[in-house]
């Protein structure tokens, strides 16, 4: 990963960090993404689940709901903090690391992440993907949701700028990924995967490799 990349992943960890307290009221706002919730239930998420960059626990209750146990992980203590209160189940476990470091010390049935995918820089996506794979049991599935084809008009856009309540700007990494471009992308990287767009959204399932 390049230097330009890091100081980038920095100012992303500091955006979300600040933004922890706004960050609940776009799923108050929009309707779509409330609906795109209840998709959850069709997905195959079962036994010991791994959430990456779980955020404020939007997804965690629900997660929770469908798997024995669940290993929630987010960089940022501040939005780890609401998570903790709104999963209020003896099923989670909160860990605070970087999703790009992390290392987990046990394998899961399933490995989850929401409006994750889009902020893996394009240098980190293949690392990434094989971080996934490790974690993963055998049989084991990564299921993800993201944004998709709203943005996919900007695929050649690797960043954003967000603003704040309070005016504040901060850089983060943003990549609109459309269904068949990363499904082919995942196939190069040894993965069986199914991305298939639902509304302005792309929701995947996603075999890992099979070891040799």
């Amino acid at each position: 990963m390049t230097t330009s990349d890091d100081a980038l992943l920095a100012e992303q960890i500091a955006y979300y960090r600040a933004r922890a307290f706004e960050y609940d009221r776009i799923y108050a706002e929009r309707a779509d993404l409330r609906e795109l919730m209840a998709a959850l239930d069709g997905l195959p998420v079962a036994g010991d689940v791994l959430e990456l960059a779980c955020g404020t626990g939007q997804w965690t209750g629900s997660l929770a709901s469908q798997a024995r146990s669940v290993t929630a992980v987010d960089s940022a203590p501040e939005v780890l903090g609401i998570a903790r209160e709104r999963a209020g189940s003896p099923k989670v476990e909160f860990v605070q690391a970087d999703v790009f470091t992390w290392r987990p010390e046990r394998r899961y049935d399933t490995v989850f992440f929401a409006f994750w995918l889009s902020h893996v820089p394009a240098s980190r996506f293949g690392d990434f993907w094989a971080t996934v794979a490790a974690a993963l049991a055998p049989d084991g599935r990564a299921v993800f949701i993201d944004e998709g084809l709203a943005g996919a008009a900007l695929e050649d856009v690797s960043s954003e700028v967000r603003s704040l309540d309070d005016g504040s700007e901060y850089r983060i990494v943003k990549i609109y990924h459309e269904p068949a471009a990363l499904s082919a992308e995942l196939t190069a990287l040894g993965w069986s995967a199914d991305v298939r767009p639902l509304g302005d959204f792309i929701v995947g399932v996603a075999e890992p490799p099979t070891p040799l």
